[in-house]
């Protein structure tokens, strides 16, 4: 009996190790090269620049701390069929308060009133419509490093900080910006 189980297991090992092996460590779905967008603050006020135009967008939506206790956020709605998306103004630095965007996206859901955003360690961002990626940021590395730059250059995360040219050399050779399909 025993001489049975030895095959028996030493197959199942063998699968085990061929599964774990082929197994790739990034998402299913993830794209093949770093998605990023690009923030910074002029005026006191959090600036958005998708890096190339998203068209057909429905939402966009800011999330603070994500999954953490203190994670809150903010999303902002259209109308299909959707808007197009390159630059947009987010939040002012002060308390909670959302600048006057106007035009065709809408505060949803605002931040809580007493919520401070440059107290959070991180923002995620995402396009809801045109098939897009999401992107993160350090809020603290936006708000200390903004002043310092051009007022044409935003923080693309770990890309750095990237005017107009080096986004369209970069984009899909180091980074893909949100709304910008992936080469694979």
């Amino acid at each position: 009996m025993a001489a049975i189980r030895w095959p028996r297991v030493a197959c199942a090992a063998l699968f085990v190790a061929a599964v774990t092996g082929a197994c790739d460590s990034q998402a299913q779905f993830a794209p093949s090269l770093p998605p990023a967008a690009g923030f910074r603050v002029d005026d006191g006020v959090l600036k958005l620049w998708t890096g190339t135009p998203c068209e057909g967008v429905t939402g966009l939506t800011l999330i603070f701390d994500s999954g953490t206790s203190e994670s809150t956020d903010q999303v902002w709605t259209a109308p299909r069929p959707g808007v197009p998306v390159e630059r947009m103004d987010l939040l002012r630095t002060a308390k909670g308060s959302a600048p006057d965007i106007g035009g065709p996206l809408q505060v949803q859901k605002p931040l809580p009133a007493d919520y401070d955003w440059t107290k959070a360690g991180s923002l995620s961002f995402s396009v809801d419509g045109p098939e897009a990626y999401g992107a993160r940021a350090d809020v603290a590395r936006v708000l200390r490093e903004s002043a310092q730059h051009p007022s044409g250059s935003y923080l693309f995360g770990e890309r750095g900080w990237l005017d107009a040219s080096d986004v369209q050399r970069e984009n899909r050779k180091s980074f893909l910006t949100v709304c910008t399909p992936d080469p694979k």
